[in-house]
């Protein structure tokens, strides 16, 4: 793209591929950070809207969320807004990636350590089904970032954490009155469909974004235990 530099700041090799942290240069003269994973853009520190939007809308449903859960990391935007919340008296964050995490807490995102510093945040290295599954405290929020959704996977893996069996699982670590949201690129017809199955009620958020100077549409998918 005319006007935009781009090089890299910090890559890892997993067993599920290749993580990189990008860093580019707008016409405009702004350094924006970009998270990429297996050559599949995921985020940036330039439009964080919808991410801000995952945790936001949640916040606005459930009087005292005290406790929150967030699937993903990424580039710690859905957590900032989280913690920006006093009535939220902890937050834990689960994130496969391990590099990732510690790009955070050593200032290779230079947001990350005043981020991962404040009390009330944990972060835990694990895989969101999983930790999903061994869970034994209940949660306010649960909020899941984990891919592009069910329609654009970066890991076929993530496939499960759409269907049925594991929606039931976060409905079974939500308090009464608690809130599951759930991110995608794109519209999940599918997911809608299961959520509503699993808490009798879900809805559909459509949010725009603006990626690259391109106009698009991300989506959040609620509902209610």
């Amino acid at each position: 793209m005319d006007g935009v530099q781009s090089v890299e700041v910090a890559r890892a090799e997993t067993e599920r591929g290749e993580v990189v942290l990008r860093r580019r240069t707008t016409g405009a003269g702004a350094d924006v950070l970009e998270l990429r994973v297996n050559g599949v853009f995921v985020m940036d520190t330039l439009e964080t809207t919808s991410e801000i939007e995952l945790a936001a809308q949640a916040l606005a449903l459930v009087e005292e969320p005290a406790a929150v859960l967030v699937g993903g990391l990424g580039l710690g935007y859905t957590l900032q807004r989280v913690l920006a919340d006093p009535r939220v008296q902890r937050a834990v964050v689960v994130e496969i990636e391990q590099a990732l995490v510690e790009w955070m807490r050593d200032g290779t995102v230079p947001h990350g350590p005043a981020l991962l510093a404040d009390a009330r945040a944990s972060v835990v290295n694990a895989d969101i089904a999983m930790a999903i599954a061994e869970a034994r405290t209940h949660y306010d929020l649960v909020l899941l970032d984990v891919d592009n959704g069910p329609g654009y996977l970066v890991h076929q893996a993530n496939e499960a954490v759409y269907e049925p069996q594991f929606l039931h699982r976060c409905r079974d670590v939500l308090r009464d009155g608690g809130v599951l949201v759930v991110w995608s690129a794109n519209p999940a017809p599918d997911l809608l469909a299961a959520m509503r199955d699993v808490f009798g009620d879900a809805e559909e958020q459509a949010h725009d974004v603006l990626l690259q100077d391109r106009p698009e549409q991300y989506f959040l998918y609620l509902a209610r235990r």
